[in-house]
């Protein structure tokens, strides 16, 4: 009975990861760990946030922010660093931005490079925070996924490279697209 247990008790956990990642198309796969590392440098996550920021946040300036992962791992927490640089996925209805209806900028949670404003953020049902429309199309990098035996549309940060999600074709007016982001990725900052 013993092994019955266990077995179905895995067996749920397998389907129930399966399901995470369906939900909002993101994969568990880990294609940044085989990135080529850079010289290690020493700078700290907040130098990093100000110097990759400046007042033209809203449009990204190609200048890309390429770092090791030994130091990924030092700047970022655990979550963040399997959600942006493994390409893990947050819990629906888990994320502290799924259910946020201040008015504000969502950033990049690893270079502070503007993503995504609170106008264009709604309520998909899917537990994570969505958005019909990027800040700037510059600033994100889109790329096909086929990761999960089907295909999807992942969104990167277009600065850094780090993972952030995926877009859809299934979103609202006027753009009908759903940016379904992880917010372990991103950094709200309020509206002023």
């Amino acid at each position: 009975m013993k092994f019955k247990t266990g077995f179905i008790f895995a067996l749920i956990l397998s389907i129930t990861a399966i399901g995470f990642a369906l939900g909002c198309g993101q994969s568990s796969a880990s294609k940044k760990e085989a990135e080529v590392t850079a010289p290690e440098t020493s700078a700290t996550p907040s130098k990093t946030a100000a110097a990759s920021s400046t007042a033209s946040d809203n449009v990204f300036d190609g200048q890309k922010l390429v770092r090791s992962n030994i130091e990924w791992k030092k700047i970022l927490t655990p979550a963040q660093y399997s959600i942006m640089r493994e390409e893990g996925t947050d819990i629906p209805y888990e994320s502290q931005y799924h259910d946020n209806h201040e008015n504000g900028d969502y950033y990049c949670a690893a270079c502070h490079l503007k993503l995504f404003s609170s106008e264009t953020k709604f309520d998909s049902g899917t537990g994570w925070p969505s958005f019909y429309q990027a800040i700037n199309s510059k600033n994100v990098v889109e790329k096909v996924d086929k990761s999960l035996g089907e295909t999807r549309t992942e969104v990167e940060c277009a600065r850094c490279g780090a993972h952030l999600g995926h877009v859809f074709d299934d979103g609202p007016k006027p753009t009908g697209l759903r940016y379904c982001m992880n917010g372990t990725a991103l950094k709200f900052e309020k509206g002023k």
